[in-house]
């Protein structure tokens, strides 16, 4: 007959086997945290348009802080390849400011020639609370063709005084940066825009679903569950294996 284990050794085989449950359960929440702030970037809905369409655009802005509000966001137009009428959609507790630049050769289009162009639009005053985000929308009509995509660089200003610029382009063959700028592809003249938005002209783009990085966020809903569900998976296990080695105490 073998003698069962003393008490001591059963205390710790319980306490590396806590232990152990610990370690994963941390980082399981670590990981689940780096994934979230790993996405949470500023993004632009439609993800694609054709060139010479009227698209509404929406810019999606996630808090990723976890004590201080976002209290403004400034979006910069790119003023190589101007946008001869963009309009903003007014934001219930915001207010929106616009600057426009003059530009050095009229840019003609079907509702005229115009002289300036707007560069800037800054919205302040509202706040978006940690775990929140709050959505931007314009409308942008035409988009310049002969072009392939246009970079909107974004700041956003917290209420702590923290600013992240939105601002990084990515680079053929190298990862993506760690502030990408919003990037709003153009495809040829008559192509539908990509599964990301809604519809490239204002009727079918305030007709379709709401704006702003759906599949980023489903992404991350994905993997969080999985890897929550992985880790009850081996906190079950550790259980079994702990239950087993009591059991083994009163065994010959």
């Amino acid at each position: 007959m073998k003698a069962p284990p003393a008490d001591g050794g059963v205390r710790r085989i319980r306490r590396a086997g806590g232990r152990a449950l610990l370690v994963l359960g941390g980082a399981g929440i670590g990981l689940v945290a780096l994934a979230g702030t790993a996405f949470a970037h500023v993004t632009i809905t439609p993800g694609s348009a054709p060139q010479g369409s009227t698209a509404e655009l929406t810019f999606r802005v996630p808090n990723e802080e976890s004590k201080a509000a976002t209290v403004e966001l400034q979006v910069q137009l790119p003023t190589d390849h101007p946008i001869a009428q963009f309009l903003v959609k007014p934001v219930p507790g915001w207010t929106v400011r616009v600057q426009t630049v003059k530009l050095a050769k009229p840019l003609v289009t079907d509702d005229g020639s115009f002289t300036t162009a707007v560069s800037e639009v800054t919205w302040k005053g509202g706040t978006i609370a940690p775990g929140q985000f709050q959505d931007f929308s314009v409308s942008a009509d035409p988009l310049p063709s002969g072009i392939s995509q246009l970079a909107f660089k974004a700041i956003q200003t917290y209420a702590n005084g923290d600013v992240v610029r939105w601002i990084d382009l990515p680079q053929p063959g190298q990862p993506e940066p760690e502030h990408p700028a919003p990037v709003l592809t153009l495809t040829a003249a008559g192509a539908s825009a990509d599964n990301a938005g809604g519809g490239t002209d204002s009727t079918a783009a305030q007709a379709g679903p709401p704006a702003g990085g759906g599949s980023d966020t489903t992404a991350i809903a994905l993997g969080a569950a999985g890897l929550v569900a992985g880790l009850l998976g081996l906190a079950a296990g550790g259980a079994a294996w702990m239950r087993a080695q009591r059991g083994r105490r009163g065994r010959p």
